[in-house]
């Protein structure tokens, strides 16, 4: 039997037909998840228990309303720096406060998505240079790491306060050097399950997620060094994963004048980088869905954006689509969206009955999970990969980074934009190209041909892929850069993965008129700039 053919049924019916292997995948994920929202909670500053609240709210509310079959949704690790950063700014020294302002902001980041998503904006998602896109989310891993090394060795949190991604870099030579070796031990321990779990050779026991492993082992280990006793009470060692309940915990009581902007700023944070990764992790999981399904980006981001509103009003942090989990979801034989109903069931019967034992968890444990993730989303194959696409890539990379180490996201992105922009331009694209590819089509013999006399680079995309939207599925389409000037890394990368999903559902696309083009490295989606002079204006 071809699965690719014979796709899982969808909507209520896909609960009956696959709710075995759906339940004992989302038991499975549901093992990832909790011992991962406890700690991309605590590092958001919020309760720890929040965390796990989140991915409730995403497995029960979203399962009804979205229709990415393989996506989980729930707390991620990109959002931990904006999360955090919202708390300290907002609450000025006060963290209740600044989480209940957090909280506003989500909702109201919520709302927009929920709107956004009645639109066609989440195309925009196709907009952003995928190059300044991989830098920011490196950034971020390089925030996460730069904070959680230190709670891994025992420095107490009280230190770290008020420290940018700079200052905490700076300071790790002197962490290891002052560690409390007790907790560092089991950060140690930690370390090496993370990332050596992967290498075992027995099969069975690569099928145990590493996390839960890992806050086993730190469980069983700050019994054995008595980290629950008053002489470790200043290093705060067991987390504190407060109350687990539905209260309504958002206020925008206190939100003054002077916090307004700062308010606003984090509302566009929430609402474009959450959404911006969110619909990029869709789009990768599409790919690598077994049965071949297409998400509605649209109909998903409403249901992300429907359940922030919720998480937001009860306390949780702000959720996407997670890539680890939907991943192992993916592994794990997941079919349908009700895997997330099936993970948020799971997680609830966990809190009501294991709270006891998650108060014996270690912080170094839940750093050491961080610090994987962290790694994962910055680490040297990460450079090595946006190198050989091209070096020009690198450098849009690096900027981003360095930009958003030193200042925030938003504008660690926008520098990311403002670079790649000026390369282009260096590399003889024209200002009057950079949004209006002016694509031409005709029609012969039912053969689409479409013509791009113009450079097809990341900021006119849209107007190319919205040509093609227009063709009819099933026919047989050429694409002709041969008059193009210069295509950019994003454009070769788009349009590769359109002509990829044109074809799985019937049509033929062929990408021609390279011939006379050089790419800037061996890598096949590389950008490449025609060496013929004779180029329509």
């Amino acid at each position: 039997m071809n699965l690719a053919i014979k796709k899982p049924a969808a909507g209520f019916r896909g609960v009956t037909e696959n709710w075995k292997g759906d339940l004992l995948s989302g038991f499975l994920v549901s093992l990832i998840a909790l011992p991962l929202s406890l700690s991309i909670a605590g590092a958001s500053n919020f309760p720890p228990m929040m965390g796990v609240l989140t991915a409730i709210i995403g497995g029960i509310v979203v399962s009804f309303i979205t229709n990415s079959e393989m996506t989980i949704k729930g707390p991620a690790a990109g959002l931990i720096v904006i999360t955090a950063g919202a708390v300290n700014e907002l609450g000025r020294g006060n963290s209740v406060l600044g989480w209940r302002l957090t909280l506003g902001a989500i909702v109201v980041a919520g709302i927009i998505q929920v709107f956004v998503g009645f639109s066609k904006l989440p195309r925009l998602a196709e907009f952003f240079p995928l190059s300044a896109v991989h830098g920011m989310l490196a950034a971020i891993g390089i925030m996460i790491m730069a904070k959680q090394i230190h709670l891994a060795v025992g420095i107490p949190p009280v230190e770290l306060k008020g420290k940018g991604p700079i200052e905490l870099l700076e300071m790790i030579p002197h962490s290891l050097v002052h560690m409390e070796y007790h907790i560092a031990i089991i950060g140690l321990v930690g370390l090496m399950i993370m990332f050596g779990w992967r290498y075992l050779s027995f099969s069975f026991l690569k099928k145990i997620p590493p996390a839960l492993v890992v806050m086993v082992v730190a469980i069983g280990l700050g019994r054995v060094f008595h980290l629950s006793e008053p002489s470790f009470a200043d290093f705060e060692p067991l987390i504190n994963p407060g109350a687990f309940s539905m209260g309504f915990n958002v206020s925008f009581a206190g939100l003054s004048a002077d916090l307004l902007p700062v308010f606003i700023k984090y509302v566009a944070m929430f609402a474009l980088v959450g959404s911006l990764q969110s619909l990029l992790t869709v789009r990768a999981i599409d790919l690598l869905d077994p049965y071949k399904r297409t998400s509605d980006l649209s109909q998903d981001l409403k249901a992300v954006g429907t359940a922030n509103v919720v998480a937001g009003i009860f306390g949780g942090v702000p959720m996407i689509s997670e890539v680890v989990r939907s991943s192992a979801n993916i592994n794990n034989g997941g079919k349908t969206r009700w895997v997330n109903l099936f993970l948020g069931l799971c997680l609830l019967i966990f809190v009501l009955f294991l709270s006891p034992v998650i108060k014996l968890v270690p912080v170094a444990a839940l750093a050491t999970m961080l610090i994987f993730i962290g790694f994962r989303l910055a680490s040297p194959a990460e450079f090595t990969d946006i190198y050989h696409i091209g070096k020009e890539q690198l450098i849009i990379f690096l900027v981003t980074i360095v930009a958003t180490l030193s200042t925030d996201l938003l504008t660690g992105i926008g520098c990311g934009i403002l670079v790649k922009t000026i390369i282009q331009l260096i590399y003889g694209v024209k200002l009057s190209h950079i949004f209006n590819p002016k694509i031409g089509v005709t029609v012969i013999k039912d053969i689409y041909f479409v013509n791009v006399p113009r450079a097809a680079v990341f900021t006119n995309y849209l107007s190319l892929k919205g040509k093609l939207e227009a063709i009819p599925k099933g026919r047989m389409v050429q694409v002709d850069f041969s008059l193009t000037p210069y295509v950019d890394h994003t454009v070769m990368e788009n349009i590769t993965r359109y002509k990829n999903d044109y074809e799985q559902e019937g049509g033929r696309m062929e990408l021609i008129g390279f011939e006379h083009h050089r790419a800037s490295s061996d890598h096949p989606l590389a950008a490449r700039k025609n060496q013929r002079q004779t180029v329509l204006s």
